[in-house]
């Protein structure tokens, strides 16, 4: 009798570890894979957005000290880093379109209040002399490609974890055991070369 017990419990853990493999086979974690990689990346673009505002208080104050007169492109500069940091979308708030949408939105006010600032930096020779201006221009370069790379890679993974819930077999597995998993909203272009890490050169 206990032979027997002992061969039925064999077979249902052969049976159970068969079923397992086959359901891993067919996609039925695939879902749930790229959905952390969206979050992954997403976490990796606000990282890039945080490293450049963490820069910009510096740059103001290097700026305002070769050029007072600026008073009114660095006060836009500042107040368009104050509403870009103020608008925060974690994994919570990544499915709601209009809350990516304003976040997008005041990023690219901060892009354009930088670009002014960068366009009347020229008019200052002094500054292309401070070792910690062009110290931080070096940084800002550097996080402006960082940011388009990651907001590429968020992009990317939002098209795999779409395109996955959308056909088969992950269509399926969507409907069976994710369905509280909605279609991801991502970045769209707003301006023209908007896919282009905006110059910074001085």
């Amino acid at each position: 009798m206990e032979l027997q017990s002992v061969r039925s419990s064999g077979w249902k853990v052969i049976a159970l570890l068969a079923l397992s493999s086959l359901l891993a086979g067919c996609g039925i974690n695939t879902i749930p894979t790229l959905d952390e990689q969206v979050k992954a990346a997403w976490s990796q673009v606000q990282n890039q957005y945080q490293r450049r505002s963490d820069l910009i208080p510096n740059l103001v104050e290097t700026v305002k000290g070769a050029a007072k007169q600026e008073q009114a492109t660095l006060t836009a500069v500042i107040e368009a880093r104050a509403k870009a940091t103020s608008i925060q979308v974690d994994a919570s708030t990544l499915n709601n379109p209009e809350k990516l949408k304003q976040f997008q939105d005041a990023q690219n006010q901060l892009t354009g209040a930088l670009s002014r600032l960068m366009v009347v930096s020229e008019r200052y020779p002094d500054l292309k002399s401070n070792q910690n201006f062009l110290s931080l221009q070096s940084q800002l370069e550097g996080t402006e490609n960082r940011i388009s790379v990651a907001r590429r890679d968020f992009i990317q993974a939002v098209e795999r974890y779409n395109t996955e819930i959308r056909t088969f077999p992950g269509r399926l597995w969507h409907a069976v055991m994710y369905s509280d998993l909605p279609i991801r909203p991502t970045f769209e272009a707003t301006a023209p070369d908007a896919d282009k890490a905006p110059e910074v050169k001085f």
